[in-house]
């Protein structure tokens, strides 16, 4: 499952630059098998924000854990180290 983490983290961060109050929908994320069990985990460490909009559920990755995010990210998938500003 951490390597599950890290790739919905890495997707965040990378691909689509969500840090902060800039959110994409969960629904987006469909292919992971446990994306509630992710999302809620990531939501009580502090590293996922979690905003209920009135359409749909969006995720953001907090910027405050910026370091502790990426280095996560860089251990379970080592060939993306360096990729993540």
């Amino acid at each position: 499952m951490k390597k599950e983490k890290a790739q919905l983290m890495f997707k965040l961060a990378y691909s689509k630059k969500n840090w902060g109050a800039k959110y994409d929908q969960l629904e987006h994320f469909k292919r992971f098998s446990d994306l509630k069990g992710i999302v809620k985990e990531l939501e009580n460490i502090g590293w996922l924000i979690v905003k209920k909009k009135a359409n749909y559920t969006g995720i953001s990755l907090n910027p405050k854990f910026k370091k502790e995010i990426i280095e996560f990210i860089e251990e379970q998938i080592p060939t993306v180290k360096g990729w993540i500003m």
